[in-house]
């Protein structure tokens, strides 16, 4: 097996973009809204396709900044239905972004004579092809060194998600647990749900173009999944959800490389592979997990982490 300095670029953007979504994930987990990441994910698509139509360019601020918006707009819009039509959660997320990912599939049709737009690569997304977008370059001792606009991208994002996380620990997680218990300690809970839809979507989009629109589900649910079989305490949920994100990247590029092969294939997608090290991971943690793995249950009986014990560690 071959590797090059293409396959180091691919593993740090897949490492950049698995943390970020990690991160927001744990909490949407926590708050019963996994799905959430999933209507965001599909309901970017009208953002894209409309930046583009009004820009006539594919420029990543213009694209990113409609992208944003509608994703931000999808969280706005559920919430509303949830709340004031009296529908449960579930369903209004499922009215909007099919009404929204349908919306932007019309658009994408009616742009796709003047746009090259592979289908594929929305689903699951081109991370093979980021390195090729280079965004600055500079030489070091010799060598010249391009840093992919992707990478760049995504770090910023990740920082973006750490301050956030840091700088409002407790107000998220009180405001994930208990609205009305935050309400009452003077934490505005709905501008909580707000804040972390923005990030959601933030991170969705920045991820667009590396997992697309499918893989981002898993990466923003399975690493925070697993983290919470092995832990009790909100932090150390965060942190084991970011390792397994970021080696879920390092070795879903490397199964890319060396497993298409020995079964007879001729390639397979680094994104796809990523998601699939992750599923193999989550098995692992849900069978022997020593708190909550379907072994120790069987054998000493239930141990379930509660949503409480992760609030009161």
């Amino acid at each position: 097996m071959s590797w090059y300095t293409i396959d180091t670029w691919i593993v740090i953007v897949g490492v950049l973009c698995a943390i970020s979504c990690a991160l927001p994930g744990c909490y949407l987990l926590l708050r019963q809204m996994s799905m959430m990441g999933d209507a965001i994910s599909h309901a970017v698509l009208p953002g894209l396709a409309i930046a583009f139509m009004v820009t006539g360019s594919r420029s990543s601020i213009g694209m990113f900044i409609g992208a944003a918006v509608v994703g931000v707009l999808t969280a706005v819009f559920t919430q509303w239905i949830s709340s004031w039509g009296k529908v449960d959660r579930g369903a209004s997320m499922g009215i909007v972004f099919t009404t929204l990912f349908a919306l932007g599939l019309l658009l994408i049709v009616q742009a796709a004579d003047h746009v090259d737009l592979d289908p594929g690569c929305v689903l699951y997304g081109a991370i093979e092809m980021t390195p090729l977008d280079v965004f600055t370059s500079f030489t070091v001792a010799g060598v010249a060194i391009d840093i992919p606009r992707a990478a760049i991208v995504l770090l910023g994002v990740l920082l973006l998600n750490l301050i956030i996380i840091l700088a409002f620990f407790k107000e998220l997680k009180i405001a994930a647990f208990d609205p009305e218990l935050a309400t009452s300690l003077g934490i505005n809970a709905q501008w909580m749900h707000y804040l972390l839809m923005t990030l959601v979507a933030i991170t969705t989009v920045a991820a667009f173009e590396a997992v697309g629109s499918i893989i981002v589900i898993a990466m923003l649910i399975v690493p925070a999944a697993i983290a919470y079989l092995l832990t009790d305490r909100l932090w150390v949920m965060l942190v084991i959800s970011a390792v397994f994100a970021a080696l879920s990247a390092v070795l879903g590029h490397v199964s890319a490389i060396g497993l298409p092969h020995l079964f007879g294939m001729e390639s397979t997608t680094t994104s796809g592979m990523m998601a699939v090290v992750l599923g193999v991971f989550f098995i692992i943690v849900w069978l022997v997990s020593p708190r909550q793995g379907l072994l120790r249950r069987q054998i000493f009986g239930k141990t379930v982490a509660s949503k409480e014990d992760l609030m009161h560690e």
